[in-house]
């Protein structure tokens, strides 16, 4: 490997996470593998990478005064909350878009979905997105916007607008890193401690925005505990009784202490990381 792509502080930080396992991880990670061609209740299909499936499909929505329903099986249809004011769906941090056609593609009679990002550019990619792949009756029921998701919370307005809520957090995507040679060389130990105070206000501010008994799942493809369980965990720190822990229901990957991750050494998909939390009150 050319030396142009070796960053000596990162192959440190990464073994001392992974230790023996960080060879093998680290070629996975390099390779090239087929996207999947998601197509249920698409126009055309959509490639991304199966385990951001899995994260989306690990949004639950509330199907009937008794229960909720993950968007992986299928439900009755769902009746909004009242007839004025739909049930809302949150995809935070939406762009490009793969994880809000998945969302979208399985939302019931009802509900809405508001598929968020904050950077002009890539909001314009991800109504593209939204725009080619959905058909018309579904894409009424999809909204983009552009707010901050992690200052949206200190708006008391905004509070518990939203039945349920995914948050694919901004990351390390070391995965990224190690195929830009440029993104390598300017890599340093406070990338993940700066990334997961972002993470840390994302999710912080998720959880205000969720309605009470709303699902909340968190998302990155990060390999760090500091931006996956690290960022989990201080949720159920600060906010208590109030928030439980609600594990996604997908086998692949390996168990965390919150949640699970899906890594390519041993799945051949991801990364990705998944937790999911409920809102008690």
């Amino acid at each position: 490997m050319s030396s142009l792509l070796i960053n000596e502080s990162f192959e440190t930080y990464y073994l001392s996470l992974y230790a023996d396992r960080w060879e093998g991880l680290r070629k996975s990670l390099l390779e090239e593998r087929p996207a999947f061609a998601f197509s249920e209740g698409l126009c055309v299909p959509y490639f991304l990478d199966y385990a951001s499936v899995l994260a989306a499909r690990s949004v639950r929505l509330p199907s009937s005064p008794a229960g909720s329903s993950s968007l992986s099986e299928p439900s009755s249809p769902a009746e909004p909350s009242s007839p004025a004011e739909p049930c809302t769906v949150l995809d935070a941090c939406a762009a490009p878009g793969g994880k809000s056609l998945v969302i979208a593609s399985a939302l019931p009679p009802g509900f809405s979905l508001l598929s968020n990002e904050l950077s002009a550019d890539r909001r314009r990619r991800l109504s593209d997105a939204l725009d080619k792949h959905l058909d018309s009756e579904t894409r009424e029921q999809v909204r983009v916007s552009g707010f901050d998701a992690a200052a949206q919370g200190r708006r008391k307005s905004e509070h518990g607008r939203y039945a349920a809520i995914l948050l694919d957090a901004p990351c390390s995507s070391e995965a990224h890193v190690l195929k830009d040679g440029r993104a390598l060389a300017a890599w340093t130990p406070a990338r993940p401690r700066f990334l997961a105070r972002r993470q840390w206000a994302l999710l912080s501010s998720a959880f205000l925005l969720l309605t009470a008994g709303g699902s909340l799942v968190y998302a990155t493809c990060a390999l760090t505990h500091e931006e996956n369980d690290g960022v989990a965990r201080r949720l159920l720190e600060k906010y208590g009784p109030a928030a439980t822990l609600d594990r996604p229901d997908f086998a692949e990957g390996e168990a965390t202490e919150f949640g699970r991750i899906i890594l390519p050494d041993n799945s051949g998909i991801g990364p990705m990381y998944v937790a999911r939390f409920r809102k008690v009150f």
